[in-house]
């Protein structure tokens, strides 16, 4: 995603109007909300923005599109060193521990409860959504907007062709090795396998589903010293057997983060791991017969797999010169307001994220969603699955989409056959712990 020029808009509270004799009327508190949200989402956003609006007349909340993920969290850090933050910032997961590093430019969720007096309690999110943006602790540091996770999408007419049964996907990756070889022989699809966001789900998934460390100091929750660990032998392990698989065809990369998408909406894999937030899209633009069935374990390693980690972004409260405790309350209401039961419910349908509290899903239980609509509860269930353990609450390192790209760089290196699994794994360590070391000497500064 391309850094855009910032345009630093204030957030400033509207003047008070004029006292008259006969009556006196208090200014509304202006709100603004800097978002990453597009087409029908960017919809969804102001669909939110409104029904808050209109529900009482305090507070007026605005939401601003200011580009993608990398672009929000640019232009936040900036507007906030000029003194002019949005009021609440959607940032993805992977820019938490920037955000938490920036100190007194925000104001965590459970100061912001502790300082408007408006209980927000964590407990009602979804443990492994909460757990991703809380502190070592558990206290809240930003509340949980738009959540997804990973999941195995299958081809059924290409497994259908292939012999397979649609209704069984696979379930260890020996079977879906199997698979694809079968998909392969029988020429069932164009592609057997391939993966979207491949560090994020074959690297980062892949840790928390069998309670591996990514890295040491509970995946950076307990330290900024934290230590890169993801070339253990399982994880090696895991990335000879992808690049095996390149080599005999059964499996094609499909590039960096979401580029491999179209080889899903358009049918060409076989099996294809992506986001849970991909059904939309499917729902809209697939020609053909298509399911989510969980992510794959290895069961040499464990026995039964933990939850999955999630993907998408959470909204961090802004602190600004001159910003008064009323506004401050006011962005604790509306924060209260995306989480209630029938507004997560709603968020959850209407987009394809999960629902990130319990009360949102069991709401969408009642109201039969999922009978309607078969496996969309499946990545909730992923999330809630096992206990939560230190390798499966979430990533917490400084500077990680940085350290992602190296990840791929030498990911792509041992796939065109330039180093094996074990060097490509031990050179993205080697390196990642370089940019970790730098983000904790710039924290500590």
């Amino acid at each position: 995603m391309h850094r855009r020029t910032l345009l630093a808009a204030s957030a400033a509270v509207a003047a008070a109007p004029l006292i008259r004799p006969a009556q006196a009327q208090a200014a509304k508190a202006r709100i603004v909300w800097w978002h990453a949200m597009t087409a029908a989402l960017d919809q969804e956003v102001h669909r939110l923005a409104d029904a808050f609006n209109a529900s009482q007349t305090e507070v007026e909340v605005t939401p601003i599109y200011k580009g993608g993920y990398a672009d929000v969290l640019t232009a936040t850090i900036a507007a906030y060193r000029a003194g002019q933050a949005p009021h609440i910032a959607q940032i993805f997961e992977v820019g938490t521990g920037t955000m938490l590093a920036a100190g007194k430019a925000t104001k965590q969720i459970w100061e912001l409860a502790k300082d408007t007096g408006i209980t927000i309690d964590p407990k009602v999110y979804i443990a492994s959504v909460r757990g991703y943006y809380s502190l070592a602790d558990g206290r809240m540091a930003s509340m949980p907007f738009n959540s997804s996770t990973a999941v195995m999408w299958i081809n059924r007419d290409a497994f259908r062709k292939a012999g397979l049964d649609p209704a069984k996907p696979p379930t260890t990756w020996p079977e879906v090795v199997a698979a694809a070889q079968a998909i392969k022989a029988k020429s069932a699809a164009e592609i057997p396998m391939t993966t979207a966001w491949p560090i994020w789900i074959q690297l980062e998934q892949y840790s928390a589903l069998h309670d591996l460390p990514f890295a040491t100091k509970a995946d950076g929750f307990e330290g900024l010293d934290a230590q890169l660990a993801f070339n253990s032998r399982p994880h090696v392990k895991h990335i000879a057997r992808l690049l095996e698989m390149a080599k005999d065809g059964t499996f094609k990369y499909g590039g960096r983060d979401n580029a491999a998408d179209p080889l899903l909406l358009s049918g060409q894999a076989g099996i294809h791991f992506d986001s849970s937030g991909m059904r939309g899209d499917l729902v809209k633009n697939a020609k053909y017969d298509w399911a989510a069935a969980f992510l794959p374990y290895d069961p040499e390693i464990i026995k039964a797999p933990l939850n999955s980690i999630i993907g998408g972004a959470s909204l961090w409260p802004m602190t600004a010169p001159g910003r008064t405790p009323e506004v401050y309350k006011a962005v604790a209401q509306f924060l209260m307001f995306l989480s209630t039961p029938e507004n997560a419910a709603a968020w959850h349908q209407h987009t394809g994220y999960v629902p990130v509290t319990f009360a949102g899903f069991e709401l969408s239980k009642q109201q039969g969603f999922y009978e309607k609509n078969p496996g969309a509860d499946l990545p909730v269930l992923q999330l809630t699955r096992g206990t939560v353990t230190n390798n499966s609450r979430g990533l917490r390192l400084g500077r990680l989409v940085e350290i992602r790209n190296i990840i791929e760089e030498e990911l792509e290196k041992a796939l065109q056959g330039g180093q094996t699994a074990q060097q490509a794994l031990d050179s993205a360590v080697t390196r990642g712990n370089k940019v970790l070391r730098d983000f904790e000497k710039s924290v500590k500064a």
